[in-house]
């Protein structure tokens, strides 16, 4: 079996030291070679080596010395060593310890005294410290605490002894006196927590005798009595009603542990609303007084376990709960949100929503680290209140859409996806989405978001007006057509600068154009002259580069085209087939309705070109050219199946996956909420406790 030890020590066990240079080093009389080999011992001892041999040397040169480190280590040394034979008697060289012991006990050096009864507090032979008795009963009225609160800590170590009621009879008695009188926090402490843990009667008794007193004690004092409360209500429930009142004193100490314990103890002893209201409201205050986000991370997972089993008092106090937001850490601002999340009923809702919505405005502002992740959250936590209480979805959904163009796209997807979730879901704002969305839609710069974008625009565009703005606005984005010309001198640039960049800067264009290709004629640079070779390399490696800036700020889709993205050209030509073809239903006029055919034939004509020519470094992928094929016959040709296919079946589809998606999240809360965390029967695994060899693989 493993001796017990209060000791932790790192040592290194490849560079062992030698008993024989440990004892050299102890003989001396340098003091800093002394401590240093006693520190040596003490490793070796701690890892399993006896050093029988030392003990002698240990007695004759380190016993007599002075100073306070070797001292300390001595006591270390010999709280490690056996002091007992193999019968369990006490070694007779333990009798010249002893000795020295006593003379500690009496020393004039505080410290030398306070180390020494720290020392004998993790004693357990009764038969050493049976002689020091006396000795450790006159240190209680030391005139240092330092003294005194070890005193008290070493008479409550040796009552507790089998042995121990024996040796200190009269300990409680004692202990309860000193109690009465003594001033420091430390030693109070310690007197009180000799009777919690040896004579609970009398601490009980102490405590309702001083219980208007209790809220004026040290925070030290005051866990102690927080433990005695736990300790006395779990062996007696019915007396809970006696200590209420001294908890919720507590509940406005000024130290933030005897807060967070008093909160536990109010929570663990009661399941009244107002008794988990109260703890609910203490740990909020924790969350606004606490600047380290540890303590805040902590406040937030007993909440999270209030909400668990109190649900309805944890309901009245969500908007305290959401003022964790303030806080710039994303862990906190992501718990804050988990738990609000899961609050929120039709009574609060309008105002989580403000409170969210002025967060997300906060959030342009580019003096915050992490803005776009922290919107990214806030946007996926609104949908979630959108999708629960669809009322709600009119007061965010118009500002969300302002966030289409973030930089952050993750965050412009989750706005887009909410866009297409709450347009199915809440058919009322249907009109006002549309609109805002085709406003806003030259601001997309990021080809998912885009993709998504179209999609909606295909679905959703019903009406004459609708359809005929969508159609308008996707032609806009992608500019003249075609794409590309070629050059005079066979050079292949964006055809959007020959009608807005004049003639005498074409060939300057041209070079910052986004597209770009080497022909075998000379590249002629702005000022006439011809380029050498490397210069038209790197023109050529320039050419995937794309701004909006040179091809017109509302040719988004264009821009996007151009850096070789036909899966986006796809999207586009099924979109406009969409959008045709209901055309086709909505308008009477057979004369708009084959201008509409022929300008959406050519702008799919025009994509196939552009990824068919050597205009971009990677032409256009066989999935891409027969999905734009496939709109064209369509447009060409089609009867009332493949209409219906396109305009119905796809929304209907889609309508399905929101059910499924729901059906989903429901199974999985359920299933969720029947997993135990762990088995009784677990194996616990401490990290900082395992082996940390290297094993060599051979």
């Amino acid at each position: 079996m493993e001796k017990s030890c209060s000791l932790l020590v790192h040592f290194d066990k490849g560079t062992p030291a030698l008993a024989n240079e440990i004892k050299e080093a102890l003989e001396g009389n340098d003091t800093a070679r002394k401590v240093d080999a006693m520190k040596k011992a003490v490793m070796l001892l701690l890892n399993g080596e006896t050093l029988p041999q030392l003990f002698i040397t240990i007695v004759r040169y380190v016993l007599p010395s002075e100073d306070h480190t070797v001292q300390k280590l001595l006591l270390l040394y010999l709280e490690i060593i056996d002091k007992t034979d193999s019968r369990g008697k006490i070694l007779p060289e333990m009798i010249l310890i002893c000795q020295n012991l006593r003379n500690n006990l009496q020393h004039p050096n505080e410290y030398i005294r306070g180390v020494t009864l720290r020392f004998l507090s993790r004693l357990n032979e009764a038969e050493l410290i049976e002689p020091l008795i006396h000795a450790i009963l006159s240190n209680l009225e030391h005139r240092h605490a330092f003294v005194r609160r070890n005193a008290i800590s070493a008479v409550m170590a040796i009552y507790k002894l089998p042995q121990g009621e024996h040796l200190l009879a009269d300990a409680p008695d004692l202990i309860e006196k000193i109690l009465g009188t003594e001033q420091d926090l430390s030693a109070r402490r310690n007197a009180f927590l000799m009777l919690c843990n040896c004579a609970q009667e009398r601490a009980v008794n102490y405590l309702l005798s001083h219980a208007e007193s209790v809220s004026g004690w040290g925070d030290l004092l005051q866990m102690v009595v927080l433990e005695l409360i736990r300790k006395v209500c779990r062996s007696n429930p019915g007396e809970k009603g006696k200590y209420m009142k001294i908890i919720l004193s507590l509940l406005n100490s000024n130290s933030t542990a005897v807060m967070y314990e008093c909160a536990g103890t109010l929570v663990s002893l009661s399941s009244a609303p107002t008794a988990i209201r109260a703890a609910a409201n203490c740990y909020c205050q924790l969350l606004q007084s606490q600047s380290d986000n540890n303590v805040k991370l902590i406040v937030l997972d007993r909440l999270q376990e209030l909400k668990a089993s109190h649900r309805e008092v944890m309901v009245e106090m969500i908007m305290d709960v959401l003022r964790a937001l303030s806080s710039p850490n994303l862990d906190i601002r992501r718990k804050t949100l988990d738990i609000a999340l899961d609050l929120i009923t039709p009574r609060n809702i309008d105002e989580v929503v403000m409170t969210l919505k002025k967060e997300v405005v906060k959030t342009q502002s580019k003096e915050l680290e992490k803005n776009g992740e922290y919107r990214q959250m806030l946007v996926q936590a609104i949908h979630s209140c959108a999708l629960k209480f669809p009322e709600v979805a009119s007061q965010v959904v118009h500002l969300l859409m302002d966030f289409l163009g973030d930089s952050n796209v993750a965050s412009a997807i989750d706005v887009i996806i909410f866009v297409r979730e709450i347009i199915e879901t809440n058919p009322k704002l249907r009109e006002s989405i549309m609109a805002r969305l085709l406003d806003t839609f030259y601001q997309i710069q990021a080809p998912r978001v885009a993709t998504c974008a179209l999609w909606v625009v295909g679905e959703y565009s019903l009406s004459l007006p609708e359809v005929e703005a969508a159609i308008s606005t996707i032609k806009q984005s992608l500019g003249e057509l075609p794409f590309f010309r070629v050059a005079e001198d066979g050079e292949v640039i964006d055809s959007s600068f020959s009608k807005t960049t004049p003639q005498s800067t074409r060939g300057l264009a041209s070079h910052s154009a986004p597209v770009v290709a080497s022909s075998k004629r000379p590249a002629v640079l702005p000022d006439g002259t011809y380029a050498t070779q490397s210069a038209a390399a790197e023109i050529a490696i320039t050419a995937p580069s794309v701004s909006l800036a040179s091809v017109g700020a509302a040719a988004n889709l264009r821009a996007i085209l151009l850096t070789g993205d036909f899966f986006l050209g796809a999207v586009v030509a099924a979109t406009l087939t969409k959008l045709v073809l209901r055309f086709e239903e909505v308008q009477p006029s057979k004369i708009a309705v084959n201008k509409a055919v022929a300008e959406a034939l050519l702008i799919m004509v025009s994509m196939l070109r552009l990824g068919q020519s050597s205009a971009l470094p990677q032409p256009i992928d066989n999935d891409s050219v027969d999905r734009i094929i496939l709109c064209i016959r369509i447009l060409l040709g089609s009867d009332d199946v493949i209409k219906s296919v396109w305009l119905k079946g796809c929304r209907e589809s889609f309508v399905k996956m929101i059910k499924d998606k729901q059906q989903q999240e429901i199974e999985e809360k359920k299933a969720k909420a029947q997993i135990l965390h762990a088995q009784p029967d677990d194996l616990i695994d401490f990290y900082h406790l395992k082996s940390r060899k290297v094993r060599n693989i051979t």
